[in-house]
């Protein structure tokens, strides 16, 4: 399997999972996830897929500084429904790597490691997402914007001849690389500047 190599350069999530180590999975329940995890189960790799890997990475960063976050435990909130815009394919990727779903997920065992209910659309925040531990009540808001990355001027006219069917290869695989192109920049370049990515404790 190829894919460009800069999702290997992508800085992992590791988390603590206690349903994991209950049932053997994961040895003490330490889960591991890359930005190659999310682009296989989204099956593409976009600024929408990066900006909530990114988001979901720096909102941990915040709300546990000290120690290892906790899959399972952590609630996230979105501004729009789930069926706007990109909302839903956020919390997908959100949802993989959290464990937050909403009622239709995992709903415990004995009243234990329930999954469901973690995570809410069309709430009255007013940030991208908003992601709270579940333990201490504590809250961030993620703002998160990549129109200030510019993709390449090439890429609308190569985008229009891919969409229309009148691209050759050659123009087809430089679509694909000027658009990956921007979302290294994204995830490798732009992973802590706040006019693309921002996360603000909630008082």
């Amino acid at each position: 399997m190829l894919y460009p190599l800069f999702f290997e350069c992508v800085e992992s999530i590791v988390l603590q999972d206690p349903l994991s180590d209950v049932l053997g999975a994961f040895e003490n329940g330490q889960i591991e996830y890359t930005y190659l995890d999310v682009v296989k189960s989204a099956g593409h790799s976009c600024p929408t897929v990066a900006g909530a890997y990114l988001m979901t990475w720096r909102a941990l960063d915040i709300l546990y500084p000290n120690s290892t976050p906790i899959r399972g435990e952590i609630e996230v909130s979105f501004k729009e429904a789930e069926s706007d815009g990109v909302a839903g394919v956020i919390g997908n990727v959100i949802a993989q790597i959290t464990g937050a779903t909403d009622k239709s997920g995992f709903k415990g065992l004995n009243g234990k490691f329930a999954r469901h209910s973690l995570m809410h659309f069309s709430k009255d925040i007013f940030s991208s997402a908003r992601f709270t531990r579940v333990d201490t009540g504590k809250s961030v808001d993620v703002f998160y914007d990549p129109s200030s990355v510019l993709p390449a001027s090439t890429m609308a006219p190569l985008m229009q001849k891919v969409m229309s069917g009148t691209a050759n290869n050659e123009e087809k695989k430089e679509f694909g690389r000027l658009w990956q192109e921007r979302v290294e920049k994204i995830l490798c370049n732009f992973n802590d500047d706040e006019t693309v990515i921002k996360v603000v404790e909630v008082s």
